[in-house]
C-alpha cells in the first residue's frame, strides 16, 4: 500500500464493485421483502389445489413470520462469528431452495414445511444487505444507500401482491415461488463474486438469551395471527401463548439487565435515543404498513368480488407512491431536516388511514387507488430518513 493511500480513511476509500454489490443485496432484500405479501392473493388457489381449510391455510402465512421473525436477532450473531458474506450465502441459497419446495409442494403439510424453511433462511437477508450497503459507502453517502435501500424493501411487499395476482392469474400459483428462484441465482452470484468477507469475532452466544427471546416473538405471534379464529381468550390455545409469552418476556428483560456475560442483545444500543426511537418508529410504520397489505386483499377479493388480477391491480399505486417520495426523497436528503420529512410523511400516512375508514361494501376502485398512493407517498417519506437518523449516532 502506497504512503498516499495509507492516510486515506478505510471508510472514504473507494469500494470496488460498488454497483454490483448494491445489486446483488438488493436483490436479495427484495426477494425477502417480495415474499411477506406475494402469497396473500394466491391463498384461495392454493387452497383449492391442496384441499385445505381456511383456518389451515393460514399456518402458510403463518410458519413463514414465526420463523423468520425467531432467527432475524440471531442474524447479527451468526455473522460476526462465522462471516457476513457466508451467512448470506447460505441465507439466499436455503432461501432460493425453499422457494423451489413450495412451487412444488403436493401437500399442506409440504408447503407449511417449506414456508418455514423460508422463514429461517431468509430472516437474515434484510439485516445482512443494510449492513453491507452500511460498510461500502462512506457516512456521507449513508442517506443515499438507506434510500436505496428503503425502496426494496418497502416496494417488494407492497408490489407483491399485484405481481402474485398476474402470476397466479396468468400461469399459476405455483409461480409464486418459482418466481423466486432466477433472482436467488442472480444475488448468489453476484454476493459470491464481489463481496469480500467480513473480519470474524469470537463472540460468546447467550443460548438463555435467544431462546427466551424467540420463544416471547413466536408465542406473541401466533396469538395475534390465531387469536381471531380461536375466539381470542376463550381458547385455551390462546391463554397458553398469553401465559408463554409473558413469562419469556419477563425471562429476557431480567436476564438482560442482571447477567455479567455479554447479553444477547445489548442493552447499551438502547441508550442512543436516535436508535431507540428509530425503532419504535418503525414498528408503528411498519404495523401500519404491513396490517394494510395482509387486510385489502381478502377484503377486495372476498368481499367487494374482485378477480385476483384487480386486486393486485388497485394496490399496485402504493407502490407507485412509496416509489416517487423515495426519489424526491433521496434528492432532498441533504437539502432538508429528516425530522421534517418525517412529520409529513406520518401526517400523509395518518391521513390515508383516516380515509380508509370510510371503505364501504359498493365503493368503486378510486377510493382504494387513490388513499393508497396517498399512504404510498406517507410511508415513502418516513423510511428512508428515519433508517438514516437511526444509524447516524
Amino acid at each position: 500500500m502506497s504512503a498516499a493511500a495509507a492516510t486515506v480513511p478505510a471508510a472514504a476509500r473507494p469500494v470496488p464493485h460498488r454497483g454490483l454489490i448494491t445489486l446483488s443485496v438488493m436483490l436479495a432484500s427484495i426477494m425477502q421483502a417480495l415474499d411477506n405479501t406475494i402469497a396473500n392473493v394466491a391463498l384461495p388457489r392454493i387452497q383449492g389445489t391442496l384441499s385445505a381449510t381456511q383456518d389451515q391455510m393460514s399456518w402458510v402465512l403463518t410458519s413463514y413470520i414465526v420463523a423468520a421473525a425467531i432467527m432475524t436477532p440471531l442474524a447479527g450473531w451468526l455473522a460476526g462469528r462465522f462471516g457476513r458474506r457466508k451467512i448470506f450465502l447460505y441465507s439466499i441459497l436455503g432461501f432460493t431452495l425453499a422457494s423451489a419446495l413450495c412451487g412444488l409442494a403436493q401437500s399442506l403439510p409440504q408447503i407449511v414445511l417449506a414456508r418455514l424453511a423460508q422463514g429461517l433462511a431468509g430472516a437474515a437477508l434484510i439485516p445482512m444487505s443494510q449492513a453491507t450497503l452500511l460498510d461500502i459507502n462512506p457516512p456521507e453517502r449513508h442517506g443515499r444507500a438507506m434510500t436505496v435501500w428503503v425502496m426494496g424493501v418497502t416496494i417488494g411487499p407492497i408490489l407483491g401482491p399485484a405481481l402474485g395476482g398476474w402470476l397466479t392469474e396468468q400461469y399459476s400459483w405455483r409461480w409464486v415461488f418459482y418466481i423466486n428462484v432466477p433472482f436467488g441465482i442472480l444475488s448468489f452470484l453476484g454476493v459470491l463474486t464481489f463481496i469480500k468477507e467480513t473480519v470474524r469475532r469470537a463472540a460468546r452466544f447467550d443460548f438463555f438469551g435467544f431462546a427466551s427471546l424467540a420463544l416471547a416473538v413466536g408465542s406473541l405471534q401466533l396469538l395475534l395471527d390465531r387469536g381471531q379464529s380461536n375466539d381470542w381468550f376463550s381458547s385455551l390455545e390462546t391463554w397458553i401463548e398469553a401465559g408463554v409469552c409473558a413469562v419469556s418476556v419477563y425471562l429476557f428483560v431480567i436476564h438482560l439487565l442482571t447477567t455479567r456475560k455479554a447479553p444477547f442483545i445489548s442493552p447499551a444500543l438502547f441508550k442512543d435515543r436516535n436508535f431507540l426511537t428509530g425503532n419504535l418508529f418503525i414498528f408503528l410504520i411498519g404495523v401500519v404498513l404491513f396490517a394494510t397489505l395482509a387486510l385489502l386483499p381478502p377484503l377486495l377479493q372476498n368481499l367487494l368480488g374482485y378477480p385476483v388480477v384487480l386486486t393486485g391491480l388497485v394496490t399496485a399505486p402504493r407502490g407507485i407512491g412509496t416509489l416517487i417520495a423515495m426519489i424526491i426523497v433521496g434528492r432532498l436528503g441533504s437539502r432538508i431536516d429528516g425530522r421534517y420529512v418525517m412529520a409529513t410523511g406520518l401526517t400523509l400516512t395518518a391521513a390515508s388511514l383516516w380515509w380508509m375508514t370510510n371503505f364501504y361494501l359498493q365503493m368503486d376502485t378510486n377510493e382504494i387507488v387513490w388513499s393508497g398512493l396517498l399512504q404510498g407517498i406517507g410511508t415513502g417519506c418516513v423510511f428512508a430518513p428515519l433508517s438514516t437518523i437511526a444509524f447516524s449516532t
